[in-house]
């Protein structure tokens, strides 16, 4: 019989008070939970594993053998109750059996038991030992009764911290370093730069004393209390922050403030102070599941919507608790890189910007919010670092590499002069680059190439000025609708469209209408049929999207128009495949630019019109393509996974196809030459624009219009500068008529005989 609502947690834990507040040992505690959990969610077996000298060893059970208690071990990882120690998870199997972990212990007796469900006993974030149900009849238990084993587990880890049976030896990856050796720890470059400090904590762990509540209606009390204070600091810090300049890093706190209001998350703690918990256990307990839903999660962008939740609940944890001592809070003493599994926005805006060098988190990516706040502040950020507990101590010297995407732990005196010789290289290296923004990329023999940005922040605008780029070659207009908690309205679109020309002066900017869909999802629009995608980069996104949803593409034309009125307007559509579908884009703002005339607004002067180049088929229709357009880009980010059939979020093949193959450099020689017959500007804005030696093969082609990211276009003006091109020009025709097997070693070869400036 399932446990019923009424008779779940709650009911279990009622009896477990009483078992909790006894004086008898602790021992006899383990055997009367066996019992009391048992008989609560109508099990014939019940069972507790802790966690002692590195293996885990029946410490009671309720309908195995006795005489196994204290004599069947499983080591981590060994058997079901092994994996759901090791990988910290639940299992809820029908037929235990059949799970290709499961192991036999004879001296269990528990041959004739089919059915398994367990749950980790965690204890600062680590599974001390594990619980676990077994019934003789196959059928997997109801979610009611994993979570009342969810619940139970919170108790043992109180009760079993108390009678001084939590293993004191960690496993090995979670002992923390107690070595003095230099260690070299990559990851994955978030936020570029340098920095040196002090390693610091984020977080110290908040501990649970009480799980099991005396006052059900008080506790909750506690936690209204805390969500308020929670709120009024969220609010603060969105009215405190200063980054000089307002950007979509606002609109992300905007984002953050909507999960600290979510009714959804208020419930389910609310649900588990029902079940009895203490208002610290309860947020725990909600937190834990969580983290569990984390680790099963592929879309990268809810994932990190998720760490916004986790820092919320940490935030609030905090708050209920009274142990309120982060190293923000705390204050920062000396130059510090932070340490941190992850952080949300709000919590990197406490830190002291003189202090903080940098930061270094084990998770993290690319779109996570904090990534967008820390590029914002200047604060060069490392994410992906394994092992960072286990290699670092507090106050260990860091250096923080993030252009060569790694950390230096204690470095020797040696690793830290060749660091500060590396930094003061790079600065000078800035400082040679930044000579150069007042000068024309002009080549040795007098060609002009065109040096443009890409960008998708209001404050990327800046670039501009400082590096003397000669315009936005590509600016997404996609970040503002991705970091948004709603669809942004047509008046908000508009004043940063208006804000990003005006900031741009005289020089262009070339938007890009919307690119959603595909690995940019956006959680407030729904889903476009009832199942996911299998090839997402090849799917429903960009223009194709724009035009079925064209009630959204509609407010994005009128706030262009709009924003750019008395200018030039230069709108760029992504993913056209087919010329029909330029042509249905370019339709749609017509009409819109046709009403805002009807009804008396303020035009742009002129508007040209262009395609982004990523979709091969459309390279076969180039000849009726170019007499409508008024420009051409080329993305060669979804262009060289289109051709290769490789997705380029995958690590395995994100190195297994260079930009510089034959393949690529001979299909882009194929749009040259029609571009320019019908004198039309062709322009690369991938990666691919903003290396030296691919921008070199790119000129040598016959591009010269590159749209690349800031940080790009000191060396690409340095390479543009020290070119002959009618060298390499010369030099690709031949290269190209018969391939070599290492194009990149040939042209790095002849860049380095003539001459040419590729760092």
């Amino acid at each position: 019989m399932p446990l019923s609502a009424a008779a779940s947690a709650r009911e279990i834990l009622v009896r477990l008070h009483d078992v909790m507040a006894s004086r008898t040992p602790a021992q006899s505690k383990l055997n009367q939970v066996a019992k009391i959990v048992g008989e609560g969610v109508n099990s014939e077996v019940c069972s507790i594993y802790l966690l002692r000298d590195g293996v885990l060893e029946l410490f009671a059970t309720e309908g195995l053998a006795q005489e196994a208690v204290h004599v069947t071990k499983l080591a981590l990882g060994e058997g079901l109750v092994g994996t759901i120690a090791e990988q910290v998870e639940t299992l809820n199997l029908d037929e235990a059996a059949a799970h290709p972990d499961f192991v036999y212990r004879p001296e269990t007796g528990e041959d004739r038991f089919h059915s398994f469900a367990g749950v980790p006993i965690i204890r600062r974030e680590r599974a001390v030992g594990v619980l676990c149900v077994q019934h003789a009849e196959p059928h997997r238990y109801d979610e009611i009764e994993i979570e009342a084993l969810q619940t139970v587990a919170m108790v043992l880890s109180e009760l079993i911290a108390n009678a001084d049976l939590i293993d004191t030896r960690a496993p090995a990856g979670d002992r923390p370093a107690v070595v003095s050796a230099a260690v070299r720890l990559p990851g994955l470059k978030l936020v570029e730069g340098m920095g040196a400090g002090h390693a610091v904590f984020h977080q110290p762990r908040v501990q649970i004393e009480h799980t099991v509540a005396e006052d059900t209606e008080a506790e909750r009390h506690r936690v209204y209390a805390a969500f308020g204070r929670m709120r009024e600091q969220i609010e603060r810090i969105s009215r405190e922050a200063e980054f000089g300049v307002d950007g979509e890093h606002k609109e992300v706190l905007e984002t953050y403030k909507m999960f600290a209001y979510d009714e959804g998350w208020a419930r389910r703690i609310n649900e588990a102070i029902d079940s009895g918990l203490t208002a610290e256990a309860a947020i725990e307990r909600v937190q834990q599941r969580t983290r569990m839903r984390m680790r099963q999660i592929d879309d990268p962008l809810l994932a990190d919507r998720m760490h916004d939740l986790e820092d919320l609940a940490n935030r609030l944890l905090r708050i209920v608790s009274g142990q309120m001592g982060t190293a923000a809070q705390l204050g920062l003493r000396q130059d510090t890189i932070l340490i941190a599994r992850n952080l949300g926005p709000a919590e990197l805006l406490e830190y002291d910007r003189r202090r903080l060098k940098g930061v270094v988190l084990e998770e993290g990516s690319l779109t996570a919010h904090v990534t967008i706040v820390a590029r914002a502040m200047g604060v060069p950020v490392l994410g992906r670092v394994k092992g960072v507990k286990r290699a670092i101590s507090e106050g260990d010297l860091l250096l923080l590499d993030g252009t060569a995407g790694a950390v230096l732990v204690r470095p020797s005196p040696p690793m830290e002069e060749a660091f500060e010789a590396k930094l003061q290289a790079r600065q000078a290296r800035r400082a040679l680059f930044a000579a150069l923004k007042n000068e024309a990329p002009v080549t040795r023999d007098g060609h002009r190439v065109t040096v443009m940005v890409n960008a998708g922040l209001r404050d990327d605008v800046a670039a501009l000025d400082v590096t003397g780029a000669d315009g936005i070659g590509l600016f997404r207009t996609e970040f503002q609708f991705l970091v948004s908690a709603t669809l942004p309205a047509r008046e908000r679109q508009q004043r940063l469209y208006r804000d990003v020309l005006e900031a741009a002066g005289d020089r262009p900017v070339i938007f890009r209408t919307v690119d959603i869909g595909g690995d940019k999802a956006l959680p407030y629009l729904n889903k476009l049929d009832d199942g996911e995608e299998e090839n997402p980069a090849m799917g429903w996104r960009a223009l194709r999207l724009a035009l079925e949803r064209d009630g959204l593409m509609k407010v994005q034309a009128r706030a262009l128009l709009e924003a750019a009125a008395g200018r030039t307007l230069s709108v760029m559509f992504p993913m056209v495949s087919e010329p029909w579908e330029f042509d249905e884009a370019k339709a749609l703002f017509e009409a819109q630019r046709q009403v805002l005339l009807d009804r008396g607004k303020k035009l742009p002067n002129d508007v040209r019109y262009g395609t982004m180049l990523e979709v091969p088929a459309l390279a076969e229709e180039l000849d009726r393509l170019l007499p409508r357009i008024d420009f051409l880009s080329v993305g060669t980010n979804d262009l060289t996974q289109f051709l290769f059939a490789a997705d380029r979020a995958n690590p395995k093949l994100a190195e297994r196809y260079d930009w510089l193959s034959p393949a690529i450099l001979r299909f882009l020689r194929r749009l040259v030459a029609p571009a320019k017959g019908a004198n039309v500007p062709l322009a690369v804005c991938g990666e691919m624009g903003g290396r030296p030696l691919e921008a070199m093969a790119l000129i040598g082609l016959g591009v010269d219009r590159l749209s690349i990211t800031p940080a790009a276009v000191g060396p690409i003006k340095a390479m543009v500068r020290s070119l002959d091109r009618r060298a390499i020009v010369a030099e690709m025709e031949r290269l190209l008529a018969d391939p070599p097997r290492d194009m990149r070693g040939a042209l790095t070869a002849w860049a380095q005989e003539q001459g040419v400036e590729l760092a």
